[in-house]
């Protein structure tokens, strides 16, 4: 096992992490969700290139496009209830 292969648990751990923050009611643990979601993305890119594990680096994109669209909404909906 390389060292990158040990990637895939931080990256798991952050995912776990990150789900059950955006689940959360309040906006600004949601806010922290969507931005460890974006780090796991980056974590699971940083494994998948040299596994050579294509659809897993596509899929974390699209994943990242969508976090960064969680900031946002989240944010406006901050905005519009204050």
């Amino acid at each position: 096992m390389g060292a990158v292969d040990y990637v895939q648990w931080p990256a798991m751990l952050a995912t776990l992490l990150a789900a059950w923050l955006v689940a959360s009611q309040q906006r600004s643990r949601r806010d922290h969700g969507f931005w460890v979601f974006l780090l796991s993305n980056a974590l699971w890119v940083i494994w998948a290139v040299p596994s050579q594990a294509w659809a897993l680096v596509v899929l974390q994109v699209g994943l990242a496009f969508s976090n960064v669209r969680g900031v946002i909404k989240n944010r406006s909906a901050n905005a519009s209830s204050t």
